[in-house]
């Protein structure tokens, strides 16, 4: 008996799978855009408003017992017989973080939205290495978070890929839930920066927590909800007859009869959570953007995300 909405295509087996060359060049000239201001601990090439050291002439101030005698502007002295030092603005690297919902119902759909996960991520992730920023990736589940942290440069990439191919989906009924895994994300977290959340956010309870406890730490969070096509629109993939509907994270079961009431009103209440979450995060000051997994990766990245402002 076939299943339905169960993934036909195989999954991406190496790097170029999830980054094909092609796509490369299209992706170094894009930047993941932070509309905050943050304090990197090494410089990058992020401006901030505070003055630095960096290459950017900013201002002048008057001259201060125990300054540094290299940002003295002699030229000024030369003309006014007085000490000024110069101001830049300083330059920051940016902590990007992409964090990859790995439970059950991610591992689903055509195109697999756990597959299209780690190709997005892959995508973010190559941006932020091409631009000089500090990467971290996350897996969560149920079963807890695993990361692979701090990666900088292009030389790292391939480290990235082999790290998203060997991300295996959780099992099913597992005790945690998606409020217990931001607060082990939020916790563990280093820095602040950009953090990517990538999940269907398909779950009952515990999302609404879950945004409160990334919201508290002072990231820019924004929430990529990746669905399949068969739950965009479950009667148009094929959803026709008397059915019995499981639970793939929590075992429950029920029996339906599809009819284009019940599709009517599942698109009804689908619609109705996904505005709920969209509100959640602007009320958090949260990006969201719902990402049907058959959107070219490009067309996401370039159009959807752009026309968002979270790249540039």
């Amino acid at each position: 008996m076939s299943r339905f909405g169960a993934s036909t295509t195989p999954r991406p087996s190496t790097v170029e799978d999830l980054l094909p060359p092609g796509l490369l060049a299209h992706l170094e000239r894009l930047d993941i855009v932070s509309r905050k201001v943050f304090s990197g601990r090494q410089h990058g090439e992020r401006r901030s408003r505070r003055r630095g050291q960096s290459v950017d002439f900013a201002d002048h101030r008057p001259y201060s017992p125990g300054d540094d005698l290299r940002f003295v502007d002699w030229n000024i002295y030369a003309r006014l017989d007085a000490l000024f030092l110069k101001l830049y603005l300083e330059e920051e690297d940016l902590s990007l973080g992409i964090a990859i919902d790995t439970s059950a119902s991610m591992d689903w759909g055509n195109p697999n939205k756990l597959d299209t996960a780690r190709r997005l991520a892959m995508a973010l992730g190559w941006i932020g290495l091409c631009n000089h920023n500090r990467v971290s990736v996350h897996g969560f589940n149920g079963e807890g978070i695993q990361s692979l942290r701090t990666l900088r440069g292009r030389r790292r990439a391939s480290e990235l890929g082999r790290w998203l191919l060997d991300l295996d989906p959780g099992a099913a009924r597992v005790p945690g839930t998606f409020a217990d895994s931001m607060k082990s994300l939020a916790a563990g977290r280093r820095g602040r920066g950009v953090l990517l959340v990538l999940s269907d956010f398909l779950e009952g309870d515990g999302v609404e927590e879950g945004l409160r406890f990334l919201g508290g730490r002072g990231d820019e969070v924004i929430c990529l909800q990746l669905l399949a096509p068969e739950e965009v629109d479950p009667g148009k993939s094929g959803l026709t007859g008397d059915l019995r509907l499981e639970d793939v994270e929590h075992g429950g079961t029920v029996e339906v009869t599809v009819t284009p009431s019940l599709l009517r009103s599942y698109r009804q209440r689908l619609d109705a959570w996904c505005g709920s979450l969209r509100t959640g995060c602007t009320r958090r000051g949260m990006g969201h953007l719902t990402i049907p997994t058959d959107t070219d990766i490009e067309t996401v990245l370039v159009e959807m995300m752009r026309q968002q402002g979270y790249i540039r």
